[in-house]
């Protein structure tokens, strides 16, 4: 079978692999789709993602969906030919974390494509992959497998809205209309916000944003917008520049809460510390999600208009041309990896 692995540092090739057999506890899936991900591009621009370097070859992709194919002996699980999106996360459910029903920042977490690991874990963008059955989740009746493949980001965005309390009522801001700021336009607005800003870089991410929701969309680089809000009561940076972080923490009202959700560059980043102290604002990390993916395929089966954030779907043998479209913010949202077969 082809899959798509990271070799180093711009080094991307669709190779041949072996097929892999479901052990105990774990089930073959045909993937259709994944998404490319900001974490897959910083793999294959980069070699690597914020503290996180490849040491080995990965296949890289955690964005997968697919139909059951076989289960290894004794395992049960949704009828093979279901079509099922993969949960990426396997927590090792015994530290602190874990037991404390946070097992999105467990400390010994496997998740599928990440080199955070040695031996890295493997990664979905290949035409069969293996995973324990408890990742399988049944996609809800009429969601396509074309927009059931946004559920890993969107659910990183409904954890991210979640991070910051309650928005019923509020005004949101949100840095950075990538696939997963424009993700959390959707969330922010799907968990009752009355009204999300959204900043941006570039003219067609906006677009995008506004597709997604947003009631207003502001060029980040021109202050003078008369579309600026002068204060917010919740503010997500998700462009992973410390200057989203800064427009957060001196828009943000005294005693609000910013989300830092975008990952910073390595190493230290300055920010207007003064201001989180002064003003009394409540700044949080939000990091990948739990319960939520299943949230997040609910809301997906409710809401059509996800479709609109499906830039393109490349086949995996154009792999390298999938990335640098995903890379191309200017043209492109989310891009997907067709491995082919029927969904």
């Amino acid at each position: 079978m082809l899959g798509c692995v990271i070799h180093g540092q711009g080094d991307l090739r669709v190779d041949e692999l072996p097929v892999p057999s479901p052990g105990p506890g774990e089930a073959l899936v045909a993937v259709r789709y994944g998404g490319v991900c900001g974490s897959d591009l910083h793999y294959w621009r980069h070699g690597g993602v914020g503290d996180f370097r490849l040491r080995e070859p990965m296949v890289l992709g955690h964005e997968v969906v697919g139909t059951v194919t076989l289960y290894g002996d004794g395992v049960s699980g949704p009828s093979p030919g279901t079509a099922v999106a993969v949960h990426p996360a396997t927590p090792c459910g015994e530290c602190p974390e874990c037991t404390a029903g946070r097992r999105n920042v467990c400390r010994d977490t496997r998740y599928l494509g990440s080199a955070a690991r040695m031996p890295h874990v493997q990664g979905g963008f290949a035409a069969q992959v293996v995973v324990p059955v408890e990742q399988l989740r049944p996609l809800p009746v009429g969601l396509p497998l074309r927009r059931a493949a946004l559920a890993e980001p969107l659910s990183v965005a409904l954890h991210a809205v979640r991070r910051a309390g309650d928005v019923t009522g509020k005004h949101v801001l949100v840095t950075g209309a990538g696939p997963i700021g424009c993700l959390v336009v959707a969330a922010a607005k799907a968990a009752g916000a009355a009204r999300v800003t959204v900043t941006d870089l570039l003219p067609r991410a906006l677009e995008y944003a506004m597709a997604a929701g947003a009631d207003e969309a502001v060029r980040a680089d021109d202050p003078a917008a008369p579309t600026w809000p002068s204060e917010v009561d919740t503010a997500i940076e998700a462009s992973g520049v410390a200057a989203g972080l800064d427009t957060c923490l001196r828009l943000v009202r005294r005693g609000g809460v910013v989300v830092q959700l975008g990952m910073l560059p390595p190493g230290q980043s300055p920010f207007a510390g003064n201001l989180v102290v002064s003003r009394e604002i409540e700044l949080r990390g939000a990091f990948r999600f739990d319960e939520e993916f299943d949230d997040a395929l609910a809301l997906l089966a409710r809401e059509p208009r996800f479709d609109q954030l499906v830039s393109a779907v490349i086949p995996l043998g154009e792999a390298e041309s999938a990335f640098a479209l995903a890379a191309n913010r200017a043209e492109s949202c989310k891009v997907l990896l067709d491995f082919g077969g029927n969904g």
